[in-house]
């Protein structure tokens, strides 16, 4: 993204009137030095929301020197300090969930509805995050030596930086920020292109909330330039990322210079797998639940389904008559469920995939095109599609669509679907339905994924670790497992 001819950064549109479009450095907020900017725009109909700072190198680097700076007395805090402030940014996000909801429908597409169930997603990490400052405790452990003793310290990593992703524009910054402060580290945070305004929303209520300057920073502008700034940078000890594989392969490579710590979570390619012996009616319930949640346009989103031939046909019909009942549009619409897919790629790839599979015999029950809402929208909009006889190896059984699509593949015995299953080089998530005790633990073991939902498509909570295998990421988040990420253990050997 080069430094172009555009608007001064501002808010065009009024709803959005109280968000600060600028950068956050130090605990000022500015704009790029040289002016350049960016516009964001609403999905669903392609409106300029607001121009947002396009940051320079130098402007990355000054947001590293602010967290830096703040990094000696912020480390210095109690952990019941650090807790009551993180608890305060808490009740903020909550008092101003609307408001959030609101932005981020108008910036994302997601509906309000679901908006407002990411900011208590996103909320509950700050929640968790208060309450494990507290618990970022050492040890004393008994030495060998009678004259000695052996004490071991935890101590946050330092300078830490976020990047986050598009389609979840604040828990995805809470769950890397909470731990963050929470461990005594200060952080700097880049938000998606597309969804920075939620990211600028939320640093002016860490502003409120009384955190001291330089604590916590934000920069917009080149990821590419952003990233490699800060791997860059000795200072910066710790960087999560959230956001596709081939990126996060780039970020492994640049961490290996000052050897940065990473917490990567990545591609995902999620199976469902629906047992003989489920409830089908509930099961497809739950299923259709998982699929559509943010329009498909989530790393954990099922995928692909793998339905026992005894009961295909019945669970694609409930599947199919789940999907055809939900209501398509504009995120800020009431009574909406499915808003448009992020942009134009998204809605290639979608179309891609449907076609390829079509053409390799897969039969679409429902859907399969985009929707036409009328004059001032986009084309953006994407029926909720399913498509049985699907090949196991078709593109959207292989590749991940992020789009309200669900293929429908047959099998026979327990191993072919655990087989097919894990027959990709993602491990984030994957789900499966059953009654059967024994059936629970064979195939949750047997699946190489990090995040195993049985009976459920929406595990995700503040309080348990969310990571993945192969190449769906490093390292975990959430629950009391995040801490050891942005925690250095430091061993303390007293002779007396």
């Amino acid at each position: 993204m080069s430094n172009v001819s555009t608007p001064a950064a501002g808010i065009i549109d009024d709803r959005l009137a109280d968000v600060s479009p600028l950068l956050f450095l130090g605990g000022k907020w500015r704009a790029a030095a040289d002016g350049a900017s960016f516009p964001v725009r609403d999905p669903a109909t392609d409106n300029v929301l607001a121009y947002v700072p396009n940051a320079s190198m130098a402007e990355a680097s000054e947001a590293v020197r602010a967290a830096e700076r703040a990094l000696p007395a912020w480390r210095a805090t109690t952990a019941a300090e650090r807790s009551t402030l993180l608890r305060r940014l808490f009740d903020l996000v909550v008092e101003k969930r609307e408001w959030l909801a609101l932005i981020m429908s108008l910036e994302e597409g997601k509906p309000v509805d679901e908006a407002l169930g990411e900011i208590a997603y996103g909320a509950g990490f700050l929640e968790w995050a208060a309450e494990e400052a507290k618990r970022v405790s050492g040890e004393i452990i008994p030495a060998s030596d009678p004259s000695k003793r052996i004490l071991v310290l935890r101590q946050g990593v330092g300078v830490t930086a976020s990047i986050a992703p598009w389609n979840f524009p604040l828990a995805m910054i809470t769950r890397k920020l909470g731990p963050a402060l929470a461990a005594g580290c200060t952080q700097v945070i880049k938000p998606a292109r597309e969804t920075p305004l939620t990211a600028m929303a939320l640093c002016g209520l860490v502003e409120e909330a009384g955190f001291p300057p330089g604590t916590v920073n934000l920069v917009t502008g080149s990821a590419a330039m952003i990233g490699e700034t800060w791997f860059s940078d000795m200072a910066v000890r710790k960087v999560s990322f959230t956001g596709s594989t081939e990126v996060g392969q780039r970020l492994i490579e640049l961490s290996a210079q000052n050897v940065t710590r990473l917490s990567l979570e990545l591609g995902g390619h999620a199976p469902v797998i629906i047992f003989p012996d489920v409830d089908i009616e509930a099961a497809a319930a739950e299923a259709v639940r998982g699929k559509y949640r943010n329009t498909g346009q989530s790393c954990i989103s099922p995928n692909r389904y793998y339905v026992h031939d005894a009961i295909y046909d019945d669970f694609v019909e409930c599947f199919t008559e789940g999907s055809r009942a939900l209501t398509v549009g504009p995120g800020t619409k009431p009574g909406v469920q499915v808003g448009p897919l992020i942009d134009d790629a998204a809605v290639a790839k979608a179309v891609a995939h449907v076609e390829e599979a079509q053409a390799r015999g897969g039969k679409v029950t429902t859907g399969g095109r985009t929707v036409d809402l009328g004059q001032g929208y986009t084309d953006r909009f994407y029926e909720p599609t399913v498509i049985t006889d699907v090949a196991p190896d078709a593109l959207v059984c292989r590749e991940e669509t992020f789009a309200p699509i669900a293929p429908m593949v047959r099998f026979t015995s327990e191993a072919d679907a655990i087989r097919m299953a894990n027959d990709t080089v993602f491990g984030l998530a994957a789900y499966f339905f059953t009654q059967d005790v024994g059936r629970v633990m064979r195939v949750a073991e047997g699946l190489d994924y990090g995040i195993v939902g049985i009976n459920d498509c929406l595990p995700s909570t503040a309080q348990a670790p969310f990571g993945g295998m192969k190449q769906s990421g490093l390292g975990r988040e959430g629950g009391h497992f995040v801490m050891d990420e942005y925690t250095e253990v430091k061993y303390l050997s007293l002779k007396i």
